[in-house]
């Protein structure tokens, strides 16, 4: 339900297991009377990239973050689609009460964050894009073959990344898939973008990632200009040195001032909580 900001309600911290579907995500909630700040990750992620966020902003926010399916310590799945991910969004609120929230999102979290934005305008307080999402990806034959070609070297690689919160408990060929549906929800969010009533405030990445050939990720940066002016609801609220992959750990300060003024422009707004 949704509270007035003279009368917040107070949600303690909690830990636990969310369940959705055929498994269960795990989830942390500050507590805490302030804002919900939900947070979304990227593709293979888990919640450990938001500490340094997190920790900027501080107590004055509610924190929430959590696995999505097999990452971090949330369980196996069935379903690791983009329309599942969306669900999972929807089972964290409703589990913890939320009814309005600021999202922020980083690569395939801040798409989902838009997509959702969309689908309830009247919930969504705004959506902070770490790095994304751009109208761009990778649509032929021959640009998915070069997806698969990158998670067959990738092979060996995966146990690891697992640990270190960068990859997912399912196969490369999941991962694969994952990373295909990706690419063409990038390529076809223009229409969401033009339309989004939340205010958008964008944090772009400089860099190029390890690995991106020439200037193909700010190539793929650059497509968002157009749609900055035709929707004013988009705006880039900070333009950072670092890389994709790197943004939340050498750039976390930048990321908090966004939220941070963001959620300063919703605080005329009724308060959302418990």
């Amino acid at each position: 339900m949704t509270t007035s900001s003279s009368t917040p309600a107070v949600a303690h911290a909690w830990t636990g297991m969310v369940p959705v579907d055929d498994t269960a995500l795990a989830v942390t909630d500050s507590g805490g009377s302030g804002i919900p700040v939900v947070y979304l990750n990227g593709s293979y992620a888990s919640q450990r990239h938001w500490k340094r966020v997190i920790a900027d902003l501080g107590s004055s926010y509610r924190h929430i973050s959590f696995d999505e399916r097999a990452r971090g310590r949330s369980g196996q799945s069935a379903d690791y689609s983009f329309e599942a991910c969306l669900r999972d969004i929807d089972a964290v609120l409703a589990a913890r009460g939320v009814d309005r929230a600021l999202l922020v999102g980083w690569s395939y979290g801040a798409l989902l964050g838009v997509h959702w934005a969309s689908r309830h305008p009247e919930r969504a307080l705004g959506v902070v894009g770490v790095d994304g999402p751009y109208p761009a990806g990778w649509t032929t034959d021959a640009e998915h073959e070069e997806i698969r070609r990158v998670f067959r070297r990738m092979k060996l690689m995966l146990p690891l990344a697992r640990r270190l919160g960068m990859a997912a408990r399912f196969s490369g060929e999941q991962h694969v898939e994952v990373a295909i549906e990706a690419h063409l929800l990038h390529a076809a969010v223009a229409p969401i973008l033009e339309k989004v009533s939340a205010p958008v405030r964008y944090v772009v990445a400089s860099g190029e990632a390890v690995g991106s050939r020439d200037d193909l990720q700010e190539q793929m940066r650059k497509t968002l200009d157009p749609l900055l002016l035709r929707n004013p609801n988009l705006k880039v609220g900070a333009k950072v040195a670092s890389n994709h992959g790197s943004i939340l750990r050498k750039d976390s300060p930048a990321v908090a001032d966004v939220v941070r003024g963001l959620a300063a422009s919703t605080r005329t707004q009724d308060r959302p909580g418990r």
